[in-house]
């Protein structure tokens, strides 16, 4: 998959936890990244938030730090 695919595919996840305080959906994100996908996954949305990718959500990149 494209760091693109990554992209996407974790901003759709901080969607779902968009409702929850900020520090709680940072938390409830990165613990998904952790548990769900493989690290070559979680490699490539690290690439993309260490890029800057402007398509990257804020809330996703706040994740990948707590990693």
């Amino acid at each position: 998959m494209a760091a693109t695919t990554q992209v996407r595919l974790a901003n759709d996840i901080a969607a779902q936890f968009r409702h929850l305080p900020h520090d709680d959906a940072v938390t409830a994100v990165a613990g998904h990244l952790r548990s769900f996908w493989e690290p070559r996954m979680r490699g490539q949305l690290i690439e993309a938030v260490a890029a800057a990718d402007p398509d990257v959500d804020p809330l996703v990149a706040d994740a990948v730090r707590a990693l």
